[in-house]
């Protein structure tokens, strides 16, 4: 028997236009929209000041600044993990001072939410070749870990509602929701230009926001396909010039319908027929 151990024999060669990629695999997904009621917004010194001695305030615009995705296995059920997802958002407010006076800050708000998803099972350990790693090295960053890659996918959050609570209690006393503690002295600082301010009689400002995401699993995996050959774009490069007329170019731009429609035209059905969100895509 001829040993073909080192021929380009097998599937991922069989001279019929079949490859082998390496690629990732969607295991599980899901959809959601989630309402994240009174979520704390955190200030700096200064921006606690202007909250003080405002008479309306209002959120202008919200942005994810930063986004932590984790995965752990979850205990006695096999294949599943519960994906942890934390949103930094960076919230941009307007503060009226008296009349005809306004004056814009910056605040920070920490959503969580945890999913369960299906990613599969596997007892292998990956190990890659590394550029930097010689022969004699003894470097462990190209091991790779068994668990599955999750993968957020989501807009900029929709704020749905604005208020200030004025509290000056201790965390003792019987304070209600102005009492929260949450650790994010640490985040995005750069953004508010400043160190979070932990005053505990300060007033405190909370928004309720409304954000829509997809969030799906994934697992390496290696797939057979057909192909041609190598893909050679048949477009040719144009030139960046700024010798053409503005105007012309601006005759060339397609007329944005969707824009004036306010919407792409496209609706769902009544959520699937009616049928409740309910499931594992929850808080």
């Amino acid at each position: 028997m001829s040993d073909n151990r080192n021929t380009m024999s097998g599937l991922c060669q069989d001279n019929r236009g079949m490859v082998c990629i390496d690629t990732n695999r969607v295991m599980d997904s899901c959809r959601d929209r989630d309402c994240f009621e009174n979520t704390r917004v955190y200030l700096t010194e200064g921006g606690e000041e202007i909250l003080a001695n405002v008479s309306n305030v209002r959120a202008r615009s919200a942005e994810i600044l930063w986004a932590y995705v984790g995965v752990d296995e979850v205990p006695f059920n096999c294949g599943f993990y519960q994906v942890t997802i934390r949103y930094y958002i960076g919230v941009e407010l307007e503060a009226c001072l008296g009349v005809g006076r306004s004056q814009t800050f910056k605040g920070l708000a920490v959503l969580e939410k945890e999913v369960i998803l299906y990613g599969g099972e596997g007892s292998v350990t990956t190990f890659s070749s590394d550029p930097e790693n010689n022969y004699c090295s003894r470097n462990y960053s190209s091991k790779g870990s068994n668990d599955p890659i999750a993968i957020v996918e989501t807009v900029e959050p929709i704020i749905l509602g604005t208020k200030i609570t004025e509290c000056g209690c201790q965390c003792n006393n019987n304070c209600g929701c102005c009492c929260d503690t949450t650790d994010v002295s640490g985040a995005i600082n750069d953004f508010l230009c400043g160190a979070i301010s932990n005053s505990e009689n300060a007033p405190r400002l909370y928004i309720t926001f409304g954000v829509f995401s997809v969030i799906r699993i994934v697992r390496p995996t290696q797939l057979l396909v057909q192909a041609t050959d190598y893909s050679v774009p048949d477009k040719e490069c144009i030139a960046a010039t700024n010798d053409e007329n503005p105007c012309c170019l601006f005759e060339k731009m397609p007329f944005p319908i969707a824009r004036f429609r306010g919407t792409n035209g496209k609706t769902e059905s009544n959520e699937g027929n009616g049928r409740s969100r309910g499931g594992c895509c929850g808080r």
